[in-house]
């Protein structure tokens, strides 16, 4: 196959899964940069194994898993280096950045401040509650789906659930989100 026709061919296959990479992305990464970072490793990795994606009947769950491990490897990377302080404030990522602003139509404070709290709650879960909580209840993966991205059995992500559910709860009760 020529070049062109790879293109194509990782076009066609790929595309259609570019808005709910991205957001997983997002969600993985926690900001704008890291996302399109990690989105960005993933489509390099999945062109390089075109033949192998070309072979899948449904390549998004296969991107999802190459993006979990992905993102998994750069965090074992980042654990091992030396940490750094930073000044409060001069923190990298955009965080809530890409919303609208005040000049926007769509502005809404009130939806905004509770995405925020909703955010920093998130922030406060382990990565493996707080990615089970994301695949399950905002993109909507049913369980059998995560344990085929994480490879972790299902009674461990009811389980990952159900703690993760019941932090986030008394988190958002703590700052008085939820009532």
């Amino acid at each position: 196959m020529s070049a062109a026709d790879n293109k194509l061919v990782f076009e066609h296959l790929v595309r259609p899964h570019f808005d709910r990479m991205f957001r997983l992305a997002w969600r993985l990464a926690g900001s704008k940069s890291d996302a399109e970072d990690l989105f960005q490793e993933l489509l390099i990795k999945a062109f390089g194994k075109l033949d192998e994606l070309a072979n899948i009947d449904q390549p998004g769950p296969w991107l999802c898993r190459v993006m979990y491990n992905l993102f998994v490897d750069d965090r074992r990377r980042f654990a091992r280096q030396r940490m750094h302080t930073v000044e409060e404030g001069h923190l990298a990522g955009d965080g809530l950045a890409g919303l609208p602003g005040p000049d926007d139509p769509a502005y809404d404070a009130q939806r905004i401040e509770q995405i925020q709290r909703l955010d920093k709650a998130l922030a406060q879960l382990s990565d493996e509650h707080r990615l089970v909580v994301l695949l399950h209840d905002t993109e909507g993966y049913k369980l059998v789906e995560i344990q085929d991205l994480t490879g972790v059995p299902v009674g461990t992500i009811k389980s990952r659930l159900h703690r993760a559910r019941a932090r986030l709860r008394d988190i958002l009760t703590a700052d008085g989100t939820l009532s």
